[in-house]
């Protein structure tokens, strides 16, 4: 699986899927990525092939319905809830990784 972790994830999750075979990435990794508009980053993600994983639901729901609508192809969004995996706490890095595993 192919995935960009938007910006409020650290790289340790990416890290932990590269470790599980995963081909993962994190926008807080890569420079050129940071404080880039929702829509852009879509993009960016389409033209790597990856998956974005965010939790902003309101901004991508309407980025990947746009995509949708319009029949234009796209490598899929992963939403986490952050009610499951808060931001900041210990364990949600371990979590939120296995849980993207498991998908």
């Amino acid at each position: 699986m192919r995935l960009l972790l938007d910006e409020m994830y650290p790289p340790t999750i990416a890290h932990q899927l590269r470790r599980r075979g995963h081909d993962a990435d994190a926008v807080t990794a890569r420079p050129q990525l940071r404080s880039l508009p929702d829509i852009d980053l879509f993009v960016a993600a389409q033209t790597e092939r990856r998956a974005v994983v965010s939790e902003n639901v309101a901004d991508f729901i309407g980025i990947v319905g746009s995509f949708d609508r319009r029949g234009q192809a796209h490598h899929g969004l992963a939403l986490a809830d952050p009610s499951k995996y808060p931001r900041g706490a210990s364990r949600t890095s371990g979590r939120l990784a296995r849980a993207l595993d498991r998908l």
